[in-house]
């Protein structure tokens, strides 16, 4: 099983639950973490990354971390500092429409969302809400752009399109689609060489549904055209996704897996939870377990059943523990000071 990667953890495309996964092996394996200095979880984002914010870095030490996956702006030059040079690099996509859906609920705050009273309003006239110059803009516009390092306000000519794929093309290994989560899992056990159990998780940091709002094909249109640089990253490796399974894998085969996995994670569930699945934040009754509300978004967790032998209270409890929480415990547990 391959122990040294790096994942871009992009904003709002199924990232948290991804983040689960590097988790649950780290921990599992006794992995290293690239973590931001003083804890937290974000790489000093939405700044682009440098070597020096990640605890325990000096230039003069050749220490590697095995797993970089906190948030942060790619700069690969940087990150090569930190990880091995054997490193496998991966990130996931997300449908720069629904995307944009969901940055505007949870990021709701930020400058150029906050007067805005829906998605159609900011769309009648994005400029008069949307200023590049605000340090929070990127939530707005080409957010997968800005994440990858570039710059999401860059003019869409083909030639910068063109380099900008390439040198996405040239740092990872590997780019998954959120819409196809399962199929996304088992490329990256595949690739990783991991077991099935290594990839299974639950749906983290998702929202309740009673917040989204159905689009109208005037507003999808807008949205793509706002995010031009976002959707074409976007129809690229989701093209690429599909002729790689063809390649590695296969449709028939991919079946199979997606199939054993959806039966593992129905297995899991009826292990590790109370009724059939998320609950609203108001009913979760372990309160290590609530997720961290955002925006006007309305994020939903889990509750654990009761009764549950040590070692299965401890896999079931890793499955549903938020992002934040785990980050934290993980933190802990690896700069837990050393006392002589």
């Amino acid at each position: 099983p391959k122990t040294d990667i790096v994942f871009l953890k992009v904003h709002k495309s199924a990232s948290s639950t991804v983040m689960n996964v590097l988790f649950r092996f780290g921990e599992t394996h006794n992995l290293t973490f690239a973590f931001p200095i003083g804890g937290g979880n974000q790489l000093f984002y939405p700044r682009h990354f440098l070597a020096r914010f990640v605890q325990g870095f000096s230039p003069r030490s050749h220490q590697r971390f095995n797993i970089l996956c906190h948030h942060m702006r790619f700069l690969q030059p940087e990150v090569q500092k930190v990880v091995s040079s054997s490193a496998v690099y991966f990130s996931i996509l997300r449908n720069p429409v629904q995307l944009m859906e969901s940055s505007f609920m949870y990021y709701k705050g930020t400058s150029a969302f906050s007067r805005a009273r829906s998605l159609e309003e900011f769309f009648s006239q994005p400029y008069h809400y949307y200023n590049p110059a605000d340090s929070d803009s990127h939530y707005a516009r080409n957010l997968m752009t800005f994440d990858f390092g570039f710059n999401p306000d860059g003019a869409v000519s083909a030639k910068r399109v063109q380099l900008m794929l390439k040198a996405i093309e040239a740092s990872f290994d590997l780019l998954l689609i959120s819409e196809y989560f399962d199929e996304s899992m088992v490329l990256l056990k595949e690739m990783l060489c991991w077991d099935l159990d290594s990839v299974i998780s639950f749906p983290l940091n998702i929202r309740d549904s009673s917040t989204k709002s159905p689009l109208s094909d005037t507003i999808v249109e807008k949205i793509k055209d706002w995010n031009r640089l976002d959707w074409e990253i976007y129809t690229h490796f989701n093209r690429t996704f599909w002729e790689r399974i063809n390649q590695d894998i296969g449709r028939e085969r991919m079946q199979q897996e997606v199939k054993a996995l959806r039966k593992r994670q129905a297995e899991l569930a009826r292990t590790c939870l109370q009724g059939i699945g998320s609950v609203a934040p108001k009913d979760i009754k372990d309160s290590s377990l609530q997720p961290l509300q955002h925006g006007k978004a309305k994020i939903l967790g889990y509750n654990l059943k009761q009764g549950l032998d040590k070692e299965t209270e401890r896999m079931c409890r890793r499955l549903v523990t938020p992002e934040l929480q785990y980050s934290s415990a993980l933190y802990k547990k690896q700069f837990a000071q050393k006392r002589p």
